[in-house]
């Protein structure tokens, strides 16, 4: 069984930032198992519920999310590190549309994968604060 440290953790929490603001789908989804589950309200118009399961069904509903979002961007605030529970949390902004929000991505891993994630979307940002 693996077990994801501390650095590495914070080291996935980073990457994800990236790959989404490259829009690097399938590099996001490489950390997650085959059968991942994740939870979202925005996914609702794009999937017809806010759970999504598996890698191909989470590979349509954000290549159709992106398609609407092209000027999506992510800014990290700070990554939570919880080994004992290989869990982080990425608080984060999000900007699209011309507006900023608030966001954290609860993510949660078993053997080194990333098998279960959570979106809750805040409230608006002001510009210049995290």
């Amino acid at each position: 069984m693996t077990t994801l440290s501390h650095d590495q953790l914070r080291a996935h929490a980073l990457a994800w930032i990236d790959d989404w603001n490259r829009r690097d789908v399938s590099a996001v989804l490489a950390a997650y198992a085959d059968d991942a589950l994740f939870v979202s309200a925005l996914a609702q118009p794009y999937t017809g519920g806010t759970r999504v399961q598996g890698k191909d069904a989470l590979r349509r509903y954000w290549l159709a999310a992106l398609a609407d979002r092209p000027d999506l961007r992510f800014e990290l605030i700070s990554a939570i590190c919880d080994v004992e529970a290989q869990t982080v949390v990425v608080h984060y902004v999000a900007q699209a549309g011309g507006k900023r929000t608030r966001m954290c991505e609860i993510m949660r891993f078993e053997n080194g994968r990333q098998v279960q994630g959570e979106a809750l979307h805040g409230v608006p940002a002001e510009e210049g604060t995290p």
